[in-house]
């Protein structure tokens, strides 16, 4: 499609920015909605991933039929299957009444399968099911029924990864990912950031009756230098809280500066937390890079501690105390990770006697600084901290973790964090 073609699409479905990654994936969407082919979209939380399955439904022949958008990840595992295929009645506690589904709502129309990672196993092959023959059966009943549904799907999960850990299905993946599309994380669109705020800008300042915001040119520099890790949804809360709060209409970099997350910041400076940059796709990575930070930390702590004793030991200095004891950390500097961030925390342990020699023979300090910590201890801490700094709410906790409110409510019961 010409350059013209795409921007008329990206007006009628208000998407802003000219970035070839995105013009790229508007022109997919558009050379592939006449076709019945699946379709899978797939990047970050944010990105605006739900513009595109419209974009397919509209340009194609089922523009005239049913178009229903399903989150995945909302919905609980024990009444996923009927919200998606329908049930019979009495076919659980609480079917009072028939219910048709949304693959037999939508027959004729689109359906668009958002967080389709979420999805539990015995669904991904009922869901398999009607991608190959068009057929699925009732919660609580026999008969076969037919539907002749287009499927779009989106996920911000690594599937590939899903699927090596056995939480999603290979042949599922191949029939979702029959056209694949990539939409770019914000931090990789350059200019756009500038023109999504002055979009939002406009926009709230229609909303509430009052003068748009505008950036200095400092303020626009830091704009296109953050990484945006909530993306194009940040970006737009971000906007909303500045036009709402500040009465000066000219925003610095230093009010900028307010409004962008420490926590955030801190994660995307790898020169100051001395660790390299990396984009995780699961919780498990998340914490499997904090355990190996962890045992980092660890490592320097003893190399820290052997210096020091046998500085001492060196020089024959007194020992500390009054019984010929040194002291050492009782723990090491336990690590934990932020929420919302995959980087640590330090938190100082207090410190206890260990008696030693004034000039021992230092072995390895390891029997005192070596603390065993398991990766469930550190993902219970995790959702436990999330759900304190959010008073309970487990909607805002499991954005701020970056996973589904099912995934959620699982590890809550799994954990006994009730």
């Amino acid at each position: 499609m010409t350059k013209a073609e795409i921007q008329q699409v990206k007006l009628r479905f208000g998407i802003i920015g000219n970035n070839e990654t995105l013009m790229r994936a508007i022109d997919i969407a558009i050379q592939v909605a006449p076709t019945d082919l699946s379709v899978l979209i797939t990047g970050e939380s944010g990105v605006g991933k739900e513009s595109f399955p419209q974009i397919i439904h509209q340009y194609s022949r089922r523009k005239h039929g049913q178009y229903i958008a399903v989150n995945c990840g909302a919905i609980p595992e024990g009444t996923i299957d009927s919200e998606l295929f329908g049930h019979e009645k009495g076919a659980f506690t609480g079917a009072i009444g028939e219910r048709k589904g949304y693959f037999g709502e939508a027959n004729g129309g689109t359906i668009f399968l958002d967080e389709v990672g979420e999805l539990p196993m015995p669904t991904q092959a009922r869901l398999l099911r009607v991608l190959e023959s068009g057929e699925f059966i009732k919660v609580g009943s026999s008969k076969v029924e037919k539907t002749d549904v287009r499927i779009v799907a989106a996920t911000n999960v690594n599937l590939r990864q899903a699927i090596a850990d056995g939480r999603f299905r290979e042949d599922l993946y191949y029939r979702l990912n029959t056209v694949p599309i990539q939409i770019p994380p914000l931090r990789e669109r350059g200019e756009d950031v500038v023109l999504l705020f002055r979009k939002f800008a406009s926009d709230f300042a229609e909303k509430y009756h009052m003068p748009a915001i505008q950036l200095t040119d400092e303020a626009k520099q830091m704009l296109l230098t953050y990484s945006w890790p909530g993306n194009v949804r940040q970006l737009k809360n971000i906007t909303e809280q500045i036009s709402i709060i500040e009465t000066n209409r000219d925003i610095t970099a230093a009010i900028l500066k307010n409004y962008l997350p420490e926590q955030e910041a801190a994660r995307n400076l790898p020169a100051v937390a001395g660790r390299h940059e990396k984009s995780f796709e699961s919780e498990r990575e998340i914490l499997y890079q904090v355990l190996f930070d962890m045992r980092q930390d660890v490592t320097e702590l003893k190399k820290l501690v052997h210096e020091i004793m046998t500085e001492r030991n060196a020089a024959g200095t007194a020992p500390i105390g009054n019984k010929g004891e040194y002291y050492a950390p009782a723990h090491p500097a336990v690590v934990t990770p932020a929420v919302g961030t995959n980087v640590p925390t330090i938190i100082s342990q207090p410190v206890k006697p260990v008696t030693h020699s004034v000039n021992p023979d230092i072995q390895d300090t390891e029997e005192y600084v070596e603390e065993s910590l398991s990766l469930d201890d550190v993902e219970k801490e995790m959702i436990r901290k999330a759900l304190e700094k959010h008073h309970g709410k487990r909607k805002s906790a499991a954005q701020d973790l970056n996973i589904s409110e099912r995934t959620l409510y699982r590890k809550i019961k799994e954990y006994g964090l009730d």
